[in-house]
């Protein structure tokens, strides 16, 4: 069977916001993680149901644990790699042929042969061709799902200019309890899989709750977007992180240094913002809990009050930007966490 573009032909732009599309190159990273110990490890963190083709991947892998191709992505997780660092990678094939293009020194030719030999062994297209209405469905379901999006507008009051594609890709495969955000030239990229449902149970259709993809491609795209914005404007960084984030211990050791603490505020407060304005209070209420309770972001509430009166101010021409606002972030928090703890 003739191999499918690395690109589908069918993706279309859903509107200029988001594309919505399925990628081969991604495909093959996730289909080629049901060969390692992926899947168990995250089971052992987190007993969850997947999906059928998932399970089919583990099947039709199961023959391959050995091959050379799954041995040397073993490697790479069990030295930690970020799954942002193998994605980043296998997005720089072209698929079918597997020519590549500045990839990292650990991808070696020799790698890339055996991957090519493992992907033309098990035949991945025509498995993929077998159980094309799976991934249909994913597409179509994102594309509904996302159709009323207006992501990029409501990030643009943060970054300013967003002159990347924003680009979602449905992933039922593997990783099936995270997503992973990925820029590549001109492209930001959120690989996203279904929302998982309680116990043994398989996941939801991408389509069942638009709020979860709303966060999805927030969290990634906006962290992105934010790390980037942040970069162009270090010395309003020196300026602001010269005042320490009011945020217990606890959450010091899951997010060190002043930037990632503000990263994880900043995208948790434009989730919660999102979703009041754009799905429903009971929404937001929700996440903000989950927030709470998961990571201990007890300053959340006055972490979104600040990033509205950003917002707001922004509106009326105090700020022209984030960055004029971003040395004020600080003392702001500081001063919304003591009345919200009134």
């Amino acid at each position: 069977m003739q191999a499918t573009q690395s690109v589908q032909p069918s993706s279309t732009p859903i509107q200029p916001d988001i594309v919505v599309r399925l990628d081969d190159r991604v495909r093959l990273l996730s289909t080629l993680l049901a060969a390692t110990d992926w899947n168990s490890k995250a089971q052992a963190r987190h007993l969850h149901g997947i999906h059928t083709h998932a399970r089919g991947a583990l099947k039709l892998l199961a023959p391959y644990r050995d091959h050379d191709a799954v041995r040397v992505l073993q490697e790479r997780l069990d030295k930690n790699t970020p799954l942002e660092a193998l994605f980043s990678a296998m997005l720089r094939l072209r698929l079918p042929d597997f020519e590549v293009q500045g990839l990292p020194g650990w991808m070696t030719p020799e790698w890339i042969e055996q991957l090519r030999d493992l992907y033309q062994r098990v035949d991945l297209p025509g498995w993929w061709q077998k159980d094309s209405a799976s991934w249909q469905a994913a597409l179509d379901q994102s594309k509904r799902a996302l159709s009323d999006s207006c992501i990029r507008p409501f990030l643009e009051a943060f970054v300013g200019d967003i002159r990347e594609t924003l680009v979602f890709v449905p992933n039922i495969a593997f990783p099936t309890d995270q997503e992973v955000g990925v820029r590549l030239g001109r492209e930001l990229i959120a690989i996203v899989p279904p929302r998982l449902a309680w116990g043994d149970s398989p996941p939801w259709p991408f389509d069942d709750d638009a709020a979860t993809l709303y966060r999805a491609v927030l969290t990634q795209f906006g962290r992105m977007l934010m790390v980037a914005y942040l970069h162009r404007h270090a010395d309003k960084v020196a300026e602001a992180s010269k005042i320490v984030l009011p945020v217990p211990e606890a959450f010091q050791q899951l997010f060190p240094g002043w930037q990632e603490q503000f990263l994880a505020l900043f995208v948790a407060g434009i989730v919660a913002i999102y979703l009041e304005d754009h799905v429903s209070p009971a929404e937001a209420n929700a996440f903000v809990l989950m927030e709470r309770k998961v990571y201990g972001m007890a300053l959340l509430p006055g972490v979104i009050s600040v990033l509205r009166r950003y917002l707001t101010e922004r509106q009326a021409g105090r700020y022209s930007g984030f960055a004029d606002f971003l040395p004020m972030f600080p003392k702001q928090v500081r001063v919304a966490r003591r009345i919200v703890s009134l």
